[in-house]
Formats: C-alpha cells, sequence, structure tokens
C-alpha cells in the first residue's frame, strides 16, 4: 500500500520553498487546515441540524446569506484570529477588513488573509459541492501598526499562498506556495489530511466549457460567439457543457479534466459578479501555478490593481489553449474591455 504523507509532513519537508521561513506561513496554513476540519463537520451533517437555509441576513454585496455562510465565516476568523498568526483578515461576509491585534495592542505578524469562507453556499440546501477559498499576501505596511485597506488591495501576482477546501464526496484542500499546486484529501476516519494529487496541472487543452448559458441573452458579443464556437461540430467540439454554480467546484473538475470557466459581465452585472481578492486572484494564482490560464478576457487577472475591497471582475479561467481562443473572441470587441 502507497504511504501518503500528510498535509502537516508536507509543510514541514517543503518549509525551505518559503520565501519568507520564520514559520508563521506554516501555521497559518496549519491553521487554515484546523478551521477546514471544523467547517467540513458542519456541512456533512447539514441535513441533520437546523443550519440549512438563509440566515435572514444579507452581506456588503447584498447577497442573502445563508446559515452556513455565517458559521463558516466565525470559525475562519476565529481560527486565524485565536493563533494571533495574522494582522489582518478580510471576507466575503464582512463589510470590512478586520484588524487583528495582540495583547500588547500591537501586531508584528506578517501576513493578511482574504477569505471567501463558504463558496456556492446556496447549494448545500441541495446536498452539491461547495468550498472555502483563501488568499495570503505579506503587509506591506510597517509590523507593529494596524493594517491598512492598501495591505488588502495588493495585485494578485503579489500573493505568497492561495488555495481552496472543496467539501463535497471527499474533502479536499488545494494550495500553492508559488511552487506548484498540491491536493491533499481528508481522511475523515482520524481527521487528517493525505497529499493525495501531488503537482497538479491543467491539461492545455479541454473538453468542457462552464458557464452560466441562462444568462445568454445578457452576455457581451465576445463570449456568446464563443459559446457558439464551443457548440460547433468541428475537430474535438461541440465541447461538453458542465456547470455546478460553485466556483471551487467548476475549477477543480476542470483543472482535473481540462476545461474553463467563464463569469463575464453581463447587462444584469456589468462588472461581474465574482470579487477579485479572494475569489478570482486566489484561483487563478493556482491556475497559473497549474499551468493554466486566468483573465478577464483581455488582461492576467493577477495583474489588476485593485481598487477597492469588495471588487468585482469577469473571469475567464482554465486551461491554456482554450482561455487562449475565448481572448481572441473577445478582442473582436475591445470596448467590451472597459467594464
Amino acid at each position: 500500500m502507497q504511504q501518503h504523507s500528510t498535509l502537516g509532513e508536507f509543510i514541514i519537508e517543503n518549509q525551505k520553498q518559503f520565501k519568507y521561513s520564520s514559520g508563521e506561513l506554516s501555521r497559518l496554513i496549519n491553521s487554515i487546515r484546523l478551521a477546514a476540519k471544523v467547517v467540513n463537520h458542519e456541512v456533512n451533517k447539514a441535513g441533520l441540524v437546523d443550519i440549512l437555509g438563509t440566515a435572514g441576513d444579507t452581506n456588503i454585496q447584498g447577497e442573502d446569506q445563508q446559515k452556513l455562510d455565517v458559521y463558516a465565516n466565525t470559525i475562519f476568523m476565529e481560527t486565524l484570529t485565536n493563533r494571533q498568526i495574522v494582522c489582518g483578515i478580510a471576507s466575503e461576509e464582512e463589510d470590512d477588513f478586520v484588524t487583528i491585534s495582540g495583547n500588547d495592542q500591537t501586531n508584528n505578524n506578517k501576513y493578511v488573509v482574504l477569505i471567501d469562507p463558504l463558496d456556492g453556499s446556496s447549494n448545500i440546501d441541495v446536498n452539491v459541492s461547495v468550498g472555502t477559498i483563501f488568499s495570503i499576501y505579506r503587509r506591506i505596511t510597517n509590523p507593529g501598526t494596524p493594517v491598512e485597506l492598501k495591505d488588502f488591495l495588493q495585485e494578485g501576482n503579489k500573493q505568497v499562498a492561495a488555495g481552496y477546501i472543496v467539501y463535497g464526496t471527499s474533502t479536499m484542500l488545494v494550495f500553492t506556495t508559488g511552487h506548484g499546486v498540491n491536493g491533499f484529501t481528508l481522511n475523515p476516519a482520524i481527521g487528517t489530511f493525505y497529499l493525495s494529487h501531488p503537482d497538479m496541472t491543467f491539461p492545455k487543452d479541454g473538453t468542457i466549457y462552464s458557464i452560466n448559458e441562462g444568462n445568454y441573452v445578457h452576455f457581451p458579443q465576445g463570449v456568446k460567439d464563443y459559446l457558439k464556437y464551443c457548440q460547433m461540430e468541428e475537430g474535438d467540439r461541440p465541447y461538453t457543457s458542465r456547470y455546478i454554480g460553485s466556483l471551487v467546484s467548476d475549477f477543480h473538475r476542470n483543472m482535473i479534466k481540462g476545461g474553463i470557466y467563464i463569469y463575464p459581465t453581463s447587462s444584469k452585472a456589468p462588472k461581474g459578479k465574482l470579487r477579485l481578492l479572494y475569489e478570482c486572484n486566489p484561483i487563478a494564482f493556482l491556475a497559473e501555478q497549474a499551468g493554466g490560464k486566468a483573465s478577464d478576457g483581455y488582461r492576467r487577472i493577477l495583474d489588476i490593481k485593485p481598487t477597492e475591497l469588495h471588487q468585482r471582475v469577469p473571469f475567464f479561467c482554465g486551461s491554456i489553449n482554450m482561455v487562449d481562443v475565448a481572448e481572441n473572441f473577445m478582442k473582436n470587441y475591445p470596448d467590451d474591455a472597459n467594464y
């Protein structure tokens, strides 16, 4: 029987790869691992306890908060805060970033975390996979002072780590620190993540496209043209349409099988729907580390300079050749780049 290393062992063995090897980044990833196990336990018993449905509130985006959104946000915030590893956290469920101070009211921690605690949470009521997305940066302000907005508004190419947890038929934690992408599967019997998917890579080509085609009439013309291309009987086309409605789940499938995920601008969502800082940037970092590509249809996602915490952008991500073709269709309509 093949012996797989645990996530803890993997982190220790690869500590030398971390650019800043003080041990804080390792402890930070370990804290995310712990929070993921707690959230996973709650997700898996969601049909047995009163945690399904909406919480009765809306988040900063004006979206209905699910009970599990609130729960997952609380667990990740508490886990990261109590260990005093980070100096600030930004969450989809919080209006503003949260400053984390030590007991002496100063903070010498180096990292900030941006997180979508439960991506695709509306799917939980119907037993469909959901996930958590996280992004980690080194702060740019001076340690010992409160974090500022500019610590969070960094380009995606400044990320030191990013990843996601997918809570599905099995629970996986997939992450990168800039040295490839590795996936770890939770053994629920003993609560340990084991390396199950080393060196994950995107196929250069794929046969899956993931987009909410119900919004077709609202899409820009470049996207409509690309979808027609995907559906043509030519070569290895038509492609297969697969859309779960959970970014983590759709991305995870496409990275393994080969495909493209698209959430464009539309007349209903003029700037797109996905958030740059805690959805698109971490997923784009993972995509590039796995040999894929991520753009807004015209430019690299990781080079976009953020201007606000909950900024939205269109998102094209997946197998590199598929994204290239989609971009070529978009470039026929340069005015649509001014979203």
